[in-house]
């Protein structure tokens, strides 16, 4: 892994820091119980390996003129969430090194506790209460089952502040329907809300790639000046 962060970190092109977030973007994974240590690894490394990839930084540093926020926490049962890297400005490639250095050296949180997916919705939406000021937020709920501990995803909608988050998913496991369908029917929330799905732990990295290049590549529109007409 260390090879290869070196490796990946040689193709980062220089970017000067710029001025407004455009994304406020908090990643969620699952540790649960029905993660295995090797799955974790996968999980672990293919979200660093996916952040340093050119495709996601050519989206990340596109223009001088913003920035996204980054968060990452760990989540599986209703008391068990954990933060792997507190809200950080990505606004050069310097500082994209060293975020994604501490998620690949960071240590597993807890591994025998289950699902528990309304407490991990919950604890993403307090976590964006205190990011950055951002034009948009968005939660990203990483997952290989349905939801079966603690509240529901709908109770967690009802009790946390989600005005203005969208919330999309990355089920692991494309071949199980019925999580797939979960996520799609109770997890996904907000304007054009997305479920992207791995087909195993192994394709996990090309899965957080895409949704990472979908999730980060949408800037807010703003007005464009108008041409002066002559007379």
């Amino acid at each position: 892994m260390v090879r290869a962060l070196a490796f990946f970190g040689a193709l980062i092109v220089g970017a000067p820091a710029s001025a407004g977030c455009h994304l406020a973007l908090a990643l969620a994974l699952d540790v649960s119980s029905s993660v295995d240590e090797a799955e974790y690894r996968l999980q672990r490394d293919g979200l660093a390996l996916a952040l340093l990839s050119e495709e996601v930084q050519a989206h990340l540093f596109l223009s001088e003129s913003d920035w996204i926020a980054l968060a990452v926490y760990e989540w599986s049962g209703s008391r068990q969430q954990q933060i792997v890297l507190d809200w950080v400005a990505i606004r050069s490639p310097e500082v994209l090194t060293d975020v994604v250095e501490q998620i690949a050296t960071s240590t597993r949180s807890h591994d025998d506790f289950p699902t528990a997916l309304g407490y991990a919705l919950g604890y993403g939406a307090t976590l964006l209460e205190r990011a950055p000021q951002c034009d948009r937020k968005t939660i990203d709920v990483s997952g290989d089952g349905i939801s079966n501990d603690g509240f529901s995803p709908a109770l967690a909608y009802n009790a946390f502040p989600f005005d203005g988050v969208t919330v999309n998913g990355l089920v692991i496991g494309g071949g199980i329907l019925e999580v797939e369908e979960f996520y799609t029917r109770e997890v996904i929330r907000g304007t054009n809300a997305f479920v992207e799905t791995a087909t195993s732990y192994l394709d996990f990295e090309d899965a957080m790639r895409r949704k990472l290049m979908r999730e980060i590549g949408v800037r807010a529109v703003g007005q464009i000046p108008s041409t002066p007409t002559e007379g």
